[in-house]
């Protein structure tokens, strides 16, 4: 996924403007006006990157002229005690802006290496860990990004990239037949159509529906290995609902294509990264 550098601005100056507002108090009173101070990013527990790009405009927003080296990227793995970038610039700017980078690469590298561990438990079935529009408020954008850096697939962006029928619009439309020719009338060339099912018989009308994708919603393992039979690759079939690191396993082996996974975003603990001195 790549990241839209214009919207990431415009959320850097919301965050700075949440934690600071009109000025850093401490470092006004405590710091020279001309002190330059040197600080590297330490992982302090084994991390998966993501988010330097991020961490480097909050820096340099508070402070332009700001130098901020690493020789990592996203997506790379560090151990405890490794300084993976070191920023260098005016002491006040700095410290102000330290929070907030750290906050969001905790969040982000929080999210990178829980993505990984699912990522891992699947290793060897063919199928694709996908993120869902769980997300926090505000932070989709970088919550996404990184799943992306562990390893994982992005779903939907938003609602407007693709349309997804639940039961709720299956219900109001009567039926799947009628909920997918609806759509299929109205949507974008280019648009998929996904139908939720919690049933066989639901997939089985899906599938003569024509639809693009079927998610297999909450359905034992069981029924999704008839499911896998019953469509037989002529579309793709997504696993969804109470999906943990200890079932991932069992749901990938019964030959579903992806599997999509809310607890990625909405249970990663943030990691511990220090700013220091050196």
């Amino acid at each position: 996924m790549l990241l839209d550098l214009r919207k990431i601005g415009q959320l850097i100056d919301l965050w700075l403007d949440e934690d600071v507002n009109y000025y850093d108090l401490t470092a006004k009173i405590m710091v020279d006006d001309d002190a330059v101070a040197k600080f590297g990013m330490n992982a302090r527990e084994p991390i998966i990157l993501s988010g330097l790009k991020i961490a480097e405009m909050i820096f340099k927003r508070m402070d332009p002229d700001c130098t901020f080296t690493t020789s990592h990227k996203d997506g790379d793995r560090v151990e405890a005690g490794v300084t993976f970038a070191v920023i260098e610039g005016n002491a006040q700017a700095l410290l102000t802006a330290e929070r907030v980078a750290l906050n969001l690469m905790q969040r982000m590298c929080g999210i990178a290496g829980l993505t990984a561990q699912y990522v891992k438990e699947i290793e060897g079935t063919g199928v694709t860990l996908l993120d869902s529009r769980k997300t926090t408020p505000g932070l989709r954008m970088i919550e996404k990004y990184a799943v992306v850096c562990g390893g994982g697939r992005n779903h939907r962006l938003g609602l407007d990239n693709g349309i997804m029928l639940k039961d709720n619009h299956i219900a109001v439309a009567g039926s799947i037949a009628a909920a997918v020719a609806r759509a299929r009338a109205d949507a974008p060339m280019l648009t998929k159509i996904e139908v939720e099912c919690d049933r066989l018989d639901q997939v089985e009308e899906a599938l003569a529906s024509g639809v693009d994708v079927i998610m297999l919603d909450n359905m034992s393992n069981e029924d999704m290995v008839k499911a896998v039979k019953m469509v037989n690759k002529r579309v793709p079939l997504e696993c969804s609902g109470g999906v943990r690191l200890d079932t991932i396993r069992g749901k990938a082996e019964t030959g579903v294509d992806y599997i999509s996974v809310g607890r990625i975003t909405q249970s990663a603990t943030c990691v511990d990264i220090g700013l220091d001195d050196v």
